[in-house]
């Protein structure tokens, strides 16, 4: 039987898979069963960003599964202890603290927690706070917590009703923010750059405001960095870009190129809210996932980052140039290597053209090409990549 029968007789049908049989990936390529080559400017949303199958990440989990694999939270794990330390100091050096888990979703439980957890130990003079404030066309996760702090009714349908405890506001609108202030409300929780949402990059002022806003009511700040962390921006941490500190963020999808991981790091605010047996996981921080993390962590220094903003620039000029030339192209938006190209048609169909042509890229909201290379993709790359997509949009406006 084949594989795509298998798949459609025994799995779930949660997945629109597309007709791509994977045999294997190395650094921007992946081939099919076939044999046939692609350059891949999706990296599994996000997650490969180091590249697939990176050889330093390889050799580090290679080395801990011959030592051990998993022995629980009951005990210590040096790779976790260490991953744990890395990624505090980065931004909280003083008096942070980090939760490991499996996911973005489950990081983001964690910080939703915390922040409740947070406003049960400060309360306003009515009571508990638990209300979060998040933001219109934002995506937390597919829990039901994470499900109803995400901004999108159409991942709503069916699971309602939802958990209390989320409003939305807009994001760049610092006055739609100010309206859902009450004595219930605890904490505001944003995407630096919103990634399911169509790529859509805060502005440098409404972050700044919204810092402002967060101090002068005693609120935390929770930054999700799940798709726009660990330097796919440019920097390690996408707020890095804004000069503006969150209380907490949240990592997933990249912080183990390929692993599960999640990690939630909370600043002095908030640090200590939990107490023993108010959170934990059974496989969060896995010392094998922790070990590519490590690993990770050493690959993204400031000379990589260096290099692979270099290559964004050049292929925010190419793209620029395509917007001139066709009309179809509304907007280019984004930071880094993670871009979105805005039409005003739908992409669906371009995404299939360029998957026969040897180019994978995906398509959000209808609308938005999204494009998340790996930040080891080149000049060529670019080069070939923006041409199949040219080659697209004229096979488009043909039809």
């Amino acid at each position: 039987m084949d594989i795509k029968q298998i798949e459609d007789n025994y799995f779930m049908h949660t997945y629109k898979r597309i007709n791509l049989v994977v045999k294997k990936a190395k650094n921007r390529f992946i081939w099919d069963r076939n044999g046939k080559k692609y350059l891949d400017f999706f990296a599994g949303i996000s997650v490969c960003n180091v590249g697939h199958c990176n050889e330093a990440v390889i050799k580090a989990v290679k080395k801990q599964l011959d030592s051990f694999a998993h022995v629980s939270n009951l005990y210590y794990a040096l790779p976790q202890i260490k991953l744990g330390e890395e990624l505090v100091k980065r931004i909280f050096p003083v008096s942070g603290r980090v939760f490991l888990s499996n996911s973005g979703a489950e990081a983001n439980e964690c910080a939703i927690k915390i922040a409740k957890k947070w406003g049960f130990l400060n309360p306003s003079k009515k009571g508990n706070r638990y209300e979060i404030i998040c933001f219109t066309n934002s995506f937390h996760g597919r829990t039901l917590t994470t499900l109803s702090a995400t901004g999108q009714e159409k991942f709503h349908e069916f699971f309602k009703p939802l958990c209390d405890g989320f409003v939305f506001a807009e994001i760049n609108n610092i006055d739609s923010v100010k309206k859902l202030l009450n004595d219930r409300t605890v904490a505001v929780m944003i995407e630096p750059i919103q990634g399911e949402g169509g790529i859509i990059p805060s502005d440098k002022v409404f972050l700044k405001d919204l810092r402002a806003f967060c101090d002068e009511n005693n609120l935390l700040l929770i930054f999700d960095e799940i798709q726009c962390g660990v330097g796919r921006t440019g920097k390690f941490y996408a707020f890095e870009n804004y000069d503006v500190k969150p209380d907490i963020v949240t990592l997933a999808k990249s912080l183990a190129n390929g692993l599960p991981l999640g990690a939630t790091i909370a600043g002095e605010k908030c640090a200590e809210a939990f107490s023993y047996g108010e959170h934990g996981s059974t496989f969060g921080g896995n010392p094998v996932s922790c070990a590519a993390a490590l690993a990770v962590l050493k690959i993204i220094n400031s000379k990589f980052l260096r290099t692979s903003s270099k290559t964004a620039e050049y292929l925010r000029v190419k793209l620029e140039d395509l917007k001139e030339k066709y009309s179809v192209i509304e907007c280019i938006r984004g930071l880094g290597l993670m871009i979105g190209i805005c039409l005003k048609v739908s992409g669906k169909d371009i995404v299939s053209y360029c998957m026969d042509r040897g180019l994978i890229i995906n398509c959000t909201q209808e609308t938005v090409l999204r494009l998340l290379p790996p930040l080891t993709i080149t000049k060529k790359d670019v080069d070939f990549a923006v041409k199949i997509l040219e080659e697209a949009l004229k096979w488009k406006l043909t039809k």
